[in-house]
């Protein structure tokens, strides 16, 4: 117990603002006093406890990360949330800027079974997202957005899913440290009005997306209806999903179903 505290005084002197949360997570990994006093310290010197332990609680399962790796918020377990409630079991999913695969591994946990694909420009990103992707009978593969895909899924993608960098470049500064200096800027900097790689996804995803599939993209409450606009010029039916609680926002992007057609003739 006295050990405890003093690590959580440590700790909250540092800044961390879940001292006592993170003690026990750095408590729980360490295998001794001296790997446990290695642990406090990387993290009182700045570096995100996840990239510290090696794996972050995402969707209630245990996501590999590493150093260098974007870490999947708690916010993003909305646009988990939401896959899981647009598709069936079996369904064709695609996880772009899958940073660690969070997004694809916690949506096959929800649908119990998927065909899951996943990809990352970033090399680092792809090594830890095989971890966790590859361990659901999933593919990673490595390159940038739709490049990177096997051409056999034209057409047949029913869940498109990307948490893609959205912060604006100018704001980038803004971000807390363990963001801006521990995770790839790829994964953070979204362009002048933070929407440049959302735009490549919605213009390519109509041509990937099986009738009636859907494209999520995760934003903020700001800049939701641009990419609403956006989604809506690329030939999808936008519409923006809330949640107070976990303060998320998504776009959701499905492909118009074809109207039916009238068979009667009089």
């Amino acid at each position: 117990m006295i050990r405890t505290t003093s690590i959580v005084t440590t700790l909250r002197a540092a800044g961390c603002v879940f001292a006592e949360e993170e003690a026990q997570v750095l408590l729980d990994a360490a295998h001794d006093p001296e790997e446990l006093s290695r642990l406090v310290d990387l993290r009182v010197r700045g570096l995100p406890l996840e990239h510290i332990v090696g794996w972050v609680d995402f969707c209630g399962s245990r996501i590999m990360v590493g150093p260098g790796v974007f870490v999947p918020r708690r916010r993003t377990e909305l646009l988990v949330t939401h896959a899981a409630l647009l598709a069936t079991p079996g369904a064709v999913v695609v996880d772009l800027c899958c940073g660690s695969g969070a997004i694809g591994a916690a949506v096959s946990d929800a649908l119990g079974i998927c065909q899951l694909y996943a990809a990352d420009i970033d090399p680092a990103s792809v090594a830890c997202a095989r971890r966790n992707v590859e361990a659901r009978g999933g593919r990673v593969f490595h390159g940038d957005l739709f490049a990177a895909l096997p051409r056999e899924l034209l057409g047949k993608v029913d869940l498109l899913l990307a948490n893609a960098p959205y912060v604006p470049t100018g704001s980038i500064s803004m971000m807390p440290p363990e963001a801006r200096l521990h995770e790839p800027m790829v994964a953070l900097d979204g362009g002048a009005d933070g929407l440049d790689v959302q735009r490549r996804i919605a213009l390519g995803a109509a041509e990937w997306l099986a009738p009636g599939g859907s494209l999520l993209i995760e934003s903020s409450r700001r800049q939701a209806p641009e990419t609403a606009g956006i989604m809506t010029r690329a030939g999808l039916v936008a519409d923006v999903v809330t949640d107070e609680d976990l303060d998320a926002t998504v776009v959701v992007g499905t492909v118009p179903s074809l109207p039916a057609i009238n068979s009667f003739r009089g």
